[in-house]
């Protein structure tokens, strides 16, 4: 079988998938549909085990003595599927941030630090590059309707183009109406009794123009900020359609259950 190509270098047919915290425990049915779709694309994937935090909290909080320790629990696993010829995918991009970027700035001389970022991809990354070399199904069934899509701060710093946006404009009668603001959450930041009040002002732009065109589905890669611009276009008073998550919105589109 032929591989999809990431820069020119063959990349796994094969996906191992890092469970984030926050699928985990907070929304687990993100990761069952990213299962759903390599599924029904006939990608083969495992679950990779030994799993913690990815670090990226407690980095934002500059506690690098526990980034460090995270880092000591999840590489050793996680460089074990890259050198059995996996692609690594999480969910939330934060999360493929922190082993794509962070750590091998923290930790440049860390062998396995870089081959585990070289294995990680963002899934809509993943599917785009399965798509060009032909191995993807697009034998989608279900319309979108107006979608307003965010594009996430740690989706863009990875410098891998709109690959969302790209897939969800795959879906029939699909529309999407793409935001590309920071959405005032920041992690933690937000939730913040101090800073509530300036991360929804921070946000407001991005309410506004995700409440636009009347969206059927509003969705974010980061479902932190998802949920935040919800929250957000119902304080301005403005209506909205049902917040789903863009893996999601691709398992309606293929009509899986």
């Amino acid at each position: 079988m032929a591989w999809p190509v990431r820069d020119g270098q063959r990349t796994p047919g094969k996906v191992a998938l890092f469970a984030t915290c926050y699928v985990n425990y907070n929304e687990p049915g993100i990761g069952r549909d990213l299962v759903k779709i390599l599924s029904h694309n006939e990608i083969p994937y495992t679950i990779a085990e030994k799993e913690a935090c990815c670090g990226m909290p407690k980095l934002e909080l500059g506690d690098l003595e526990t980034v460090e320790k995270l880092k000591d629990v999840n590489i050793p696993a996680l460089a074990k599927l890259a050198r059995a010829g996996y692609a690594i995918l999480t969910a939330v991009p934060s999360c493929t941030l922190m082993f794509k970027q962070e750590l091998p700035l923290l930790f440049p001389d860390e062998p396995d630090v870089k081959l585990v970022a070289e294995a990680m991809f963002d899934p809509f990354e993943y599917l785009v590059a399965r798509d060009k070399d032909g191995l993807l199904k697009k034998d989608f069934t279900k319309p979108l309707g107006k979608v307003s899509y965010h594009i996430p701060c740690h989706s863009r710093v990875q410098n891998v183009g709109q690959k969302t946006r790209e897939v969800l404009e795959w879906a029939p009668d699909t529309e999407v109406n793409t935001v590309e603001r920071c959405a005032g959450h920041d992690g933690t930041w937000g939730v913040k009794s101090e800073f509530y009040a300036a991360s929804m002002k921070i946000g407001k732009p991005v309410f506004r123009n995700m409440a636009s065109p009347a969206p059927d589905y509003v969705s974010s890669d980061c479902p932190i900020a998802g949920r935040r611009i919800v929250q957000g276009m119902e304080a301005e008073g403005e209506a909205h359609g049902r917040k789903e998550h863009p893996i999601t919105l691709v398992r309606i589109a293929y009509g899986l259950d």
